[in-house]
């Protein structure tokens, strides 16, 4: 009898270690499950590298809300609306004698500020064929019928 009584103790015991031992594991599913928002922003993000890349500027452009309502300011230039900054990229990397390069974005950051909103900043750099301009970008985006878009954009140069 007391053969089994010290065997329920080990196996208790052992529970309890399994127990807490799990505890980290299941506090990092829980991040994993919190940061399944951040990881479709990056994918935003990603997609608009990868387009950009292949000289795809409305792909590019997939990454902003479509709306009058967009901002995008940069060297001291306030653009408003989803087209006008369409054009505004094609002027400056698809115009006469200027090229796109290979775009990297780097040093992300993510910030959730609810359940629909975000702040990112990081930096950015273009890898062109006689320069490599950078700079920095802040970023709002918002959820949007269930999609990230980015809805401001704050991009700076080195």
């Amino acid at each position: 009898m007391a053969r089994s009584k010290q065997t329920e103790c080990i196996v208790a015991l052992g529970l309890i270690v399994l127990l807490i031992a799990s505890f980290p594991a299941m506090a990092k599913q829980r991040k994993l499950g919190e940061s399944l928002e951040v990881r479709k922003i990056k994918a935003v993000l990603d997609h608009q590298v990868e387009a950009w890349n292949h000289h795809d500027l409305e792909g590019f452009m997939s990454g902003y809300w479509n709306s009058e309502s967009l901002t995008f300011y940069s060297g001291g230039i306030t653009a408003a609306g989803w087209k006008t900054t369409l054009d505004r990229y094609r002027s400056r990397y698809q115009g006469a004698g200027n090229e796109m390069g290979q775009l990297q974005f780097t040093d992300l950051q993510v910030e959730m500020l609810s359940p629909t909103s975000a702040f990112v900043r990081g930096h950015w750099h273009l890898k062109m064929s006689a320069s490599e301009p950078g700079g920095l970008f802040t970023l709002v985006f918002r959820k949007i019928e269930g999609q990230w878009k980015i809805v401001h954009d704050h991009t700076s140069t080195s």
